[in-house]
């Protein structure tokens, strides 16, 4: 396996960076069973999130086998920050690049000051909410919920259990 390594982003990245946002939409079109997710072009919104305000740093994995693979940002908020996005090639997913960029952004957030680290992952994503548990994001935080306008616009999985009560995801 090829080393991995992890630096800020460069301008340079940015096809890589693109190809690798459009890789997350075309995972969320999936898990929510919603090609429309993203619009017609899927790394779209990529421009868009680089000229964030509170936007404060994103860095990249890197292999020489393979160029771009992984990206993850740190977004801020006071003392606050949050992660956003994290996303690593599906191909190379569960070799350790994703807690390689989390590791990262957590030493960036200690010397920085922060009193915390929040991320939101997709609730269908379990592949996602396992190496963030592994990370050592084991603080549920906040729930969305969501109620389903139009019959039939998004595929239910579940139950989950919380508090008491059953919900989809």
């Amino acid at each position: 396996m090829a080393a991995t390594a992890i630096r800020p982003y460069r301008p340079a990245d940015h096809q890589a960076g693109r190809r690798l946002w459009a890789e997350l939409t075309e995972q969320h079109r999936e898990l929510y069973e919603d090609p429309t997710f993203g619009g017609a072009d899927p790394g779209a919104a990529f421009e868009e999130y680089l000229t964030r305000l509170d936007l404060s740093g994103v860095w990249v994995a890197e292999r020489k086998d393979a160029g771009v693979v992984g990206l993850i940002g740190l977004i801020m908020d006071g003392l606050d920050g949050r992660v956003e996005p994290v996303v690593v090639t599906a191909p190379l997913r569960g070799q350790g690049i994703g807690r390689a960029l989390l590791d990262q952004v957590a030493e960036e957030a200690r010397r920085r000051g922060l009193a915390r680290l929040t991320v939101k992952p997709q609730s269908r994503n379990v592949e996602a909410l396992r190496c963030l548990r592994g990370a050592g994001y084991d603080v549920l935080s906040a729930i969305e919920l969501t109620v389903e306008l139009r019959p039939g616009s998004g595929a239910r999985r579940g139950p989950v259990e919380l508090h008491g009560q059953q919900f989809h995801t």
